[in-house]
């Protein structure tokens, strides 16, 4: 099952946060509540973090799988936890 999720990122400076929309991989048959229960254990997250959850084509999550590549906050991030 595929999913997208915006989430709001904390860490860009005093008080200010950032949305990204995430694309998710998750076994088939997996809950919404358990997608949720992910994001919210994900670094970087402010609290309150999920701005929408929803279940995707394997198409539509390919392509935000590139998207997720060319996004700067996200390289960054990845990087401070490498």
């Amino acid at each position: 099952m595929y999913w997208k999720a915006v989430i709001r990122y904390g860490h860009v400076g005093k008080k200010n946060e950032v949305s990204v929309a995430r694309h998710l991989e998750f076994p088939i048959g997996t809950q919404i509540y358990e997608v949720i229960k992910v994001i919210y254990s994900m670094p970087g997250t402010k609290n309150n973090c999920i701005q929408s959850v929803c279940e995707i084509t394997e198409n539509e999550f390919l392509q935000g799988i590139e998207l997720e590549k060319n996004n700067f906050y996200l390289q960054n991030l990845f990087q401070e936890g490498a």
